[in-house]
């Protein structure tokens, strides 16, 4: 591991922002704030023949108001921005950062464009955990514990049902345009994985937090796909950030919290020694220790306060991350001294 230089640091910091305001920027129509669930959120209303489409940017806060009140500048500015893009994009090869394979970036590419991270998705796994680097200011370990052909992305149920808009067009349409299958299940009704065909056979699943006693399939109607919903999921995507994918310019991401992927890891490696995927629950503890180690240098309180709101969920949370730590005793110390900051 090596820490990026203050350079890459700052030009990835200026990636962000100006991908943000992109995001603003490129939506169409009038600005409108809408509540719903006791939340405010930004849209862009147009009018369509008798129709009005809303197009969903945010929820409300500083930034987006921000964002919102220079719309007509950002957009007077669209190519000035997007060559400089391109120059931040260059500058960070240059400095080390890790750009994303093609195959991969070109799948990203195209969710992004039909606005899966807009909408709320968030990219987990491993590929979450490769474009953590801008974030923690660090390159990722070589080898296994960063490498994957899988792409995991999961979204809140309400949050999808509350938004009132959608992916367009379709992510099966965007899927099929790649080559990408639909994985069957027992019942046909419920395909929430797809594969590409051909030699890389890259497989795309779509998760949820359940809240129930049972992990069922259920529906995602702003991604307009189907999820398998999973315990423990709710505390990593909860508060998610944005990320860049080095990608050609860049592309706007959304991932979870380092220090709550961190601590995921540990609940998900013990989960796996239960089930048939326990040759990855060795690939956990490592993305896991990684993060851990890096935070409680730079950021201790952030993944103290991480472990400690999982620890404070139940019985069923502190035994699945103590058993973790027991296989990691080192890693244990290091967060053990977070504690005093």
């Amino acid at each position: 591991m090596t820490n990026l230089s203050s350079v890459a640091r700052s030009a990835y910091g200026d990636l962000l922002r100006l991908l943000k305001d992109d995001m603003v920027a490129n939506v169409r129509g009038s600005l409108v704030t809408k509540e719903r669930g006791g939340k405010v959120y930004w849209y862009a209303a147009e009018k369509i023949g008798s129709d009005v489409k809303f197009w969903y940017i945010g929820p409300d806060g500083a930034e987006t108001r921000n964002r919102v009140a220079r719309m007509t500048a950002l957009r007077a500015q669209m190519t000035d921005r997007r060559r400089e893009r391109a120059r931040l994009a260059r500058l960070l090869r240059a400095e080390g950062m890790t750009p994303v394979d093609r195959g991969t970036g070109g799948l990203l590419l195209a969710m992004a464009k039909v606005g899966t991270f807009r909408l709320g998705g968030t990219l987990i796994g491993t590929n979450a955990f490769r474009l953590m680097e801008g974030e923690l200011g660090t390159t990722l370990p070589l080898g296994s514990v960063a490498t994957t052909g899988d792409i995991d992305v999961a979204q809140f149920e309400r949050l999808s049902v509350a938004l009132q808009d959608a992916v367009e067009p379709s992510l099966a349409e965007t899927f099929s345009a790649l080559k990408f299958d639909p994985v069957q299940g027992l019942d046909p009704g419920s395909v929430w994985r797809w594969r590409q065909s051909g030699q890389t056979g890259m497989m795309i699943e779509f998760l949820t937090p359940s809240f129930d006693a049972e992990e069922t399939i259920r529906d995602l109607p702003a991604l307009g796909v189907k999820a398998r919903a999973l315990h423990h999921l709710n505390y990593l995507i909860s508060d998610p950030i944005h990320a860049v994918a080095l990608y050609r310019d860049g592309i706007l991401v959304q991932i979870p919290r380092p220090e709550k992927f961190a601590i995921h890891k540990l609940i998900v490696a013990d989960r796996r020694l239960d089930g048939p995927e326990s040759f990855k629950a060795d690939k956990d503890r490592q993305q896991a220790a990684f993060l851990i180690e890096t935070m409680a240098e730079d950021r201790p309180s952030d993944i103290w306060d991480a472990y400690t709101d999982a620890m404070a969920r139940g019985p069923r949370w502190r035994e699945r991350i103590e058993r973790t730590l027991k296989r990691l005793p080192g890693t244990h110390e290091l967060l053990m001294r977070c504690e005093a900051g």
